[in-house]
């Protein structure tokens, strides 16, 4: 097997391309499809992009491909795929399949032949519960098999325990701050921080911290793995002083209490500050005009549409009389409820958020 491949960084659908420049300002040439962005590289690549890329959800290795236009050859050369330099016999294995435009077009029956092939030509033993996953795509007849390297969705950063009601994902958050064009010198501010995502992601962004520096990696468990050179990727991490200006309100003590203690665990505490304040209350940090940025209550993800309307209006009046100079970035499924802020927002592209359709409202300086 070659020593670089394709990698395909999964991203959340709509977010492709701030994937993209994340992945370019990390060194890669990214080239954006439907539904994430490739580069190539080898295994080391595999495991900075795990370490480091925040708007990632997994790391696809495509390891290779061949082609097969019915079962049997499906078989045949499954059975003489290099499984052994990827895939460690100890290890238990799932495969999943799908197939599109393809004469072998039963993903069940290729799947079937796959794991058999792995099996016996391996002897890795198969488990439909397994951690380690084989993804096999058949299209127009070519057979392409990619290993999740990734394990848990990289949105798990290790350090959140405790979660609020309908929570913004670290990867969806990480990703609306780049398009704010957040490089982690600018204050932010979340007046509806719920569990503290945005203001933690920031501070994180900040100071250097890569996002999966707390967590395992599937990657740990396959034949191609350096515990050596792994443990030296991530001792090199160099972090950098930041300030502390990233701040959190909601009007829910118990969400600026988990904020606080997932801020904790993230190592962020510092540059954090949590506050149990209304939206009406919420006043301008005495720091330089940064980012207003939140994701409120919206329709389908509370229930009733009624108050939310009166709710963006406020949120709109506080923003213009104490927030000047601030650039304002709003989350919702709504836009009828951006435009009850009254303030110029304009839309960013449809992102798929837990079966809802969001966009990221944002405006200039106000």
């Amino acid at each position: 097997m070659d020593d670089r491949f394709e990698i395909f960084l999964v991203a959340t659908p709509g977010l492709e391309a701030p994937l993209a420049a994340e992945a370019a300002a990390l060194g890669w040439q990214p080239v954006v499809q439907p539904g994430g962005v490739t580069i190539t590289g080898g295994w080391p690549d595999v495991w900075r992009a795990n370490l480091w890329l925040r708007g990632a959800t997994r790391v696809l290795a495509r390891v290779g491909s061949f082609r097969a236009l019915h079962l049997a050859q499906l078989d045949k050369r499954a059975r003489k795929f290099p499984w052994a330099s990827v895939l460690r016999a100890d290890v238990p294995v799932r495969v999943e399949t799908t197939c599109k435009a393809s004469r072998i077009y039963h993903a069940g029956a290729a799947t079937q032949r796959i794991e058999r092939a792995i099996a016996e030509e391996l002897g890795a033993p198969l488990a439909p519960d397994a951690a380690l996953v084989v993804k096999v795509r058949i299209e127009d007849d070519l057979v392409t098999v990619s290993l999740d390297t990734t394990g848990e969705s990289l949105h798990k950063r290790g350090h959140k325990e405790a979660v609020a009601k309908a929570p913004m994902r670290e990867t969806m958050a990480a990703m609306f701050l780049r398009a704010m064009g957040f490089d982690g010198s600018q204050p932010v501010l979340d007046p509806m921080c719920g569990s503290g995502t945005f203001v933690i992601e920031a501070a994180e962004i900040a100071a250097g911290l890569a996002p999966g520096r707390s967590r395992p990696f599937g990657f740990e468990q396959l034949a191609s793995f350096d515990p050596a050179a792994w443990q030296a990727m991530r001792s090199g991490i160099a972090t950098r002083p930041a300030s502390a200006q990233f701040f959190g309100s909601d009007r829910d003590a118990g969400a600026i209490r988990m904020s606080a203690q997932n801020a904790e665990r993230a190592g962020v505490a510092g540059l954090t500050r949590f506050e149990c304040r209304a939206i009406g209350e919420v006043q301008r940090p005495d720091c330089p005009p940064g980012i207003v940025i939140v994701n409120p209550p919206y329709g389908a993800r509370i229930g009733n549409k009624g108050p939310l309307f009166g709710l963006h209006a406020a949120m709109g009046q506080v923003f213009r009389e104490r927030f000047s100079g601030w650039r304002v970035g709003i989350v919702t499924s709504e836009g009828a409820l951006a435009k009850a802020t009254g303030l110029p927002l304009e839309s960013g592209p449809v992102v798929a958020h837990g079966g809802l359709k969001v966009r990221l409202w944002q405006s200039g300086p106000l």
